[in-house]
Formats: structure tokens, sequence, C-alpha cells
């Protein structure tokens, strides 16, 4: 009998929500409130998870990397910057492999660890990150959310419309685009989607869609194919900073991209920031666990798959 998996994994950075900037001040809550509100979380379930950091917030805290080792969970790259203007759907080939190679240094210097697992900022990604990967010694991205679909709501959305034909289970991928099966050698782990994103993001705004979410995925992984459920939260979504007067910033260039982008967005996503969400992700949580799903990290998934 197949033991079903399920791949909780964390983007690590300086976002701030209630801000929608990045913000050092972020970074130091996310250290102090997020990451030990998330890991308590991991802890009470003996869950193994991936983590996904920035070099910018390893590099600026290092104890943000260092406080994940004693639990066994694994440090991955969540690139070196998650400016807008650093989005891997826009940077070069060159500027890609910088990117990846000055990260990979920060984070396995930090950690002692090999890191060979990467999820670029925003999911944003194009034809030369296959390339790039591979010559930085990645061998496993987590970049795709097959059936996702995110309207005009995210930066790269264009780019992002692959996504609604990405296989589901993971694959190995072409050499000139993660959204597609080939020969390069990369192994794709998609995030888990049903149009709508399962992610923290929904769980918090959503909680009865991300409910309505999980039994079918479980329907999908059980019956179908046995994909892996990988769900994708932030430390920063367990941090509280309403008691800060609230502007949103301004990221994109235009008008009617900042309207859809920055100011809707933003409006909707601060919906149980903070301790609200604790209590709706042990939910997602033990909905699998009650159904026997084998908690692990995604390099330890691959690895049983011999996928790497």
């Amino acid at each position: 009998m197949k033991i079903n998996s399920c791949l909780l994994t964390n983007d690590v950075e300086t976002t701030s929500i209630w801000f929608n900037t990045l913000r050092d001040e972020t970074g130091l809550k996310v250290l102090n409130e997020g990451m030990p509100a998330l890991l308590d979380i991991y802890q009470k379930n003996n869950i193994k998870s991936t983590f996904f950091f920035t070099g910018y917030i390893a590099k600026l805290y290092p104890s943000v990397v260092k406080m994940i080792l004693p639990y066994g969970h694994e440090v991955g790259s969540h690139a070196l910057s998650h400016e807008v203007k650093d989005g891997f759907d826009v940077l070069s080939l060159d500027k890609q492999i910088i990117h990846l190679s000055e990260s990979k240094k920060i984070l396995e210097n930090i950690s002692g660890n090999e890191v060979i697992s990467f999820r670029s900022p925003a999911l944003r990604v194009n034809k030369y990150t296959p390339t790039a990967l591979l010559e930085t010694g990645f061998k496993i991205d987590s970049s795709i959310a097959s059936t996702r679909f995110d309207a005009f709501l995210s930066f790269g959305s264009k780019e992002k419309l692959k996504w609604l034909f990405a296989p589901r289970t993971p694959y190995k991928t072409s050499i000139d685009s993660l959204f597609k099966k080939g020969g390069n050698g990369v192994i794709e782990v998609p995030l888990s989607a049903t149009f709508f994103p399962y992610v923290g993001t929904t769980m918090r705004i959503f909680s009865g869609l991300t409910r309505a979410q999980h039994h079918l995925l479980h329907f999908e992984t059980n019956r179908i194919n046995h994909k892996p459920i990988v769900f994708d939260i932030h430390p920063n979504e367990f941090i509280d900073e309403s008691m800060e007067p609230r502007i949103i910033s301004k990221r994109a260039k235009n008008y009617p991209a900042y309207l859809l982008k920055d100011l809707i967005r933003s409006k909707l996503k601060v919906k149980n920031l903070g301790p609200g969400a604790i209590s709706l992700y042990e939910r997602e949580i033990q909905f699998f666990q009650k159904r026997g799903y084998e908690f692990c990290t995604i390099k330890e998934y691959c690895k049983k798959q011999k996928l790497v």
C-alpha cells in the first residue's frame, strides 16, 4: 500500500503583508514571532518541512536559518532578493545565475548543508531558469503551480498562464521551460492548486474554499494520480503589524496594475493575519494527519521517489 505524502513548504522573506512592501523591521518580526509560531506547529505535529529563504533575510538575520536546523527541516533557496524588479521572469540568464549562486552560498555557509531545492520569489520564472538552476547546482524546483489561475492579480501573471497546462505530478523538466516535461534534469515538484491556489493566503481569506480544496486534492491523490500535496505558507502570515497605521506601498508601474496587484490584493490579504492563522493552519494539517499522510521535506520526498 502506497503512503500519501504532504509537503508543507514555507517562503521566508522580509515582505510586510500589512504594508505591501519589503521591510527589515518585518524581517525581525518574522524572526522573533512568525518563525517560532511555525516551528511550534511543526514540532507539536512531528512534521518535517522545507523552508525557502531569500538570501537577503538570511544575511540580515542568520538566526532565521539556524533556528530550523535542530528540527531537521530542509533549507531551500528563495533566490537572493524578493524585489519586484528581481523577478526571475525578467532577469537574464547571467543575472539569474548570479542571484542563485549568491543565495546558495549564503545559505550553505550559514547552515553547513548543501542546498539543492529552489522556489522563485512570487513563483516568477522564464525560459532561462532551468539552465540557471542546473549551472548553479540546484536539483529540485517548486515554482510551478499546476492548474492555478491568478488572473491579473499577481506579478508575472501573463507567464503564469502556462500553469494551466503544466503537469500536476512531479516531473523532470524541459531545458527551456519549467512548465513542461523534458530531459533537463531539474525535478519540478508542483505546488497544489484547484484552479485557485492552495496556499496560506487562500486559507486565511476563503477558509470554506480551502476546506473544499483539501477534499478535492485528497480525492485526486488517493484515487487518480498519487500526487503529493504541496502547500505554501509564509511566517509573515503569523505576525500582526496592524498596530501601525497602514499605507499600501505602490510597486506596480501604472495605475491599473497598482489597483489590481497592489491595492485590491493587499486589502484582501490581511484577513486572519497573526494568531488567527494558527488554528486555520492546524486544521489543514489535521485533515491530512487523520488520513495517514506522511509529512516530509521536498528533498526527502524526491529521494524516496528516486527522482534525485
